[in-house]
């Protein structure tokens, strides 16, 4: 026999679960994630509940907290509404409060202190944390809860990481957080940090877990929003409405909103993004893509805490990513977003449709091409794994020339891994630019017929005299010239031997001269200590050309 809890469950429900079992087969049809385990842990941890509590005695020991985890069905208006009223109520009892969302990137912190000072518009904040392409859902309620902590908190942090999509990753993305949230705690301890993350995330095994191995003393309370089984159960209680009841010790959960109405909700998200792919164009996945091969290659840990062997949490380092298939509208975006327009940056991409440039840690693509992606994908890992974009000036003129040689070396290597078939770039290729016509050259190129073959003769000299340096007294004076080139001449030199230098470093690699273990370590070297980049480059010739086949390893 019935209990009169379940009767009046099953008499205030029977309406919506015939509602809800058409709805969440369509869902789960869609979906394919909906059975996973990570999800299946969130759905099996809450089941029953201790008791009802009102929203004022939640918020009482909430205050008690060190920090409030906040469950976020993404797809429901109403649980951003609910996290921006909470902030608010928070901070109005007197302690400071600071917010951390898992909406944006923690490496688009930059951009969200921007808008938090007022130097930014709310579109142009929702335009470079890129919310519709990586993040989709509704951006008026999420706005919503960033007025609120601009509003009412100290700060505002990003939490979350790359790849949202991929579930097998999903705990590197747990102890991201919880690694941030504890950088948050540690740099505000008096307040209250507010973390609106998605509800299976806070499953007792998952960031919970996470958070209470990094700060075994903090206090950790957990908010839940509209968790089925309980929703199901409080409607059973004799009250009208239920707001809030007890799950066990410091963890709650709100009602304010129907079953009926979340699931609904995502459905509609749904339907709007299979509209939406139909007619968009992202570039950033696939750039993302081809960093994340390379340091997958070059056994990079996108997810390591610490600095050392790896960079520090390089998802957080990912470059913006612009698209502007326009020359006028390519020019207009780098004017806004460097300041000018540099010569260095178009012809770049004029010849091969993309541009890394390490100042505004940004990829700028007008076109597409395997070939340049991958090498400005290399030329990022490159520059991260050296220690970010703070890069020193060398103090000589040889340190800098060596240096950008190095740099093209490892991103033609890099895009040669990516995409073997690119052509290899040899010194052979030399010899067959002497036989082009003078006519040709100066119709054709931006230097006279005299400049170019000082460059060519330059080339070939320097190939020889990596060679046989030791039968040299002196530098040759063209090899000293051409170090000292400038402008132009000085990219067309650096970009030819960088490329032979990379070609040589792949044939090494695939004949096993070189290991990919000595490969890694070159991406770490730091080449603004003096005399670093000239040594480097002469060391790496020697161990690519050396006739001593080494072990891979």
């Amino acid at each position: 026999m019935a209990t009169p809890s379940a009767l009046r469950s099953r008499r205030r429900s029977a309406g919506q679960l015939h509602a809800l079992a058409a709805l969440q087969r369509e869902i789960q049809a869609t979906d394919p994630n909906a059975r996973r385990k990570y999800l299946r842990d969130f759905a099996e941890a809450f089941l029953n509940y201790e008791a009802v509590v009102s929203r004022a005695e939640m918020q009482l020991e909430l205050l008690e907290s060190d920090i409030v985890l906040v469950g976020d069905y993404h797809a429901l208006p109403g649980s951003q509404r609910f996290a921006a009223e909470l902030l608010e109520s928070l901070a109005h009892s007197g302690r400071p409060v600071v917010l951390g969302v898992e909406t944006i990137f923690a490496r688009h912190q930059s951009i969200l202190d921007e808008w938090m000072h007022g130097e930014i518009s709310d579109d142009e904040l929702r335009e470079r944390i890129r919310f519709d392409a990586d993040w989709g859902y509704e951006w008026p309620p999420f706005l919503g809860v960033l007025q609120s902590a601009r509003r009412n908190a100290v700060g505002v942090y990003g939490l979350d990481c790359m790849p949202r999509d991929d579930l097998r990753k999903i705990g590197a993305r747990d102890r991201h957080a919880a690694e941030k949230i504890t950088e948050i705690h540690e740099r505000h301890p008096r307040s209250i940090v507010v973390v609106l993350f998605g509800e299976s995330h806070l499953a007792p095994n998952h960031l919970p877990l996470a958070m209470a191995q990094r700060l075994p003393n903090a206090k950790v309370a957990t908010v839940l929003q509209n968790v089925d089984p309980l929703y199901w159960r409080a409607a059973g209680e004799r009250h009208e409405h239920v707001e809030a009841v007890r799950v066990r010790d410091n963890v709650f959960c709100v009602f304010n909103a129907t079953p009926l109405e979340k699931y609904e909700s995502y459905r509609l998200c749904i339907e709007r993004w299979r509209q939406e792919r139909a007619s968009s164009v992202d570039l950033a996945p696939t750039l993302y893509n081809l960093v994340d091969a390379l340091a997958r290659f070059l056994h990079v840990d996108s997810h390591a805490p610490h600095n050392g062997t790896q960079p520090k949490f390089l998802v957080d380092m990912l470059p913006e990513v612009y698209y502007r298939p326009t020359a006028e509208g390519m020019r207009k975006l780098l004017a806004r977003k460097l300041g000018s327009v540099p010569e260095e940056t178009l012809a770049r991409l004029e010849l091969q449709g993309c541009c890394y440039v390490p100042r505004a840690n940004a990829i700028f693509v007008r076109e597409f091409q395997m070939v340049g992606g991958a090498e400005e994908a290399a030329r990022f890992l490159h520059r991260s794994c050296r220690g970010a974009y703070t890069k020193l000036q060398p103090e000589s003129a040889d340190d800098r020339f060596y240096g950008e040689v190095i740099e093209q070396a490892l991103a033609y290597f890099g895009s040669r891994v990516l995409y073997p078939a690119r052509p290899a770039v040899r010194e052979s290729d030399l010899y067959v630019l002497y036989a082009q016509p003078r006519e040709a050259i100066e119709e054709h190129t931006i230097y006279t017929y005299r400049e170019y073959m000082q460059m060519i003769d330059f080339l070939v000299m320097h190939k020889d005299y990596e060679l046989h340096a030791r039968h040299y007294s002196v530098v040759p004076d063209l090899i000293a010239e051409g170090i000292g080139f400038t402008g132009e001449k000085c990219a067309f030199v650096t970009s030819k031997l960088g490329q032979m230098l990379g070609s040589e470093i792949y044939d090494a690699y695939i004949s096993g001269k070189i290991s990919k273990r000595y490969l890694r370590s070159l991406f770490f070297r730091k080449l603004e200590i003096p005399s670093a980049a000239h040594e480097m480059y002469f060391q790496l010739v020697r161990r690519a050309r050396s006739p001593r086949k080494r072990t891979v390893t």
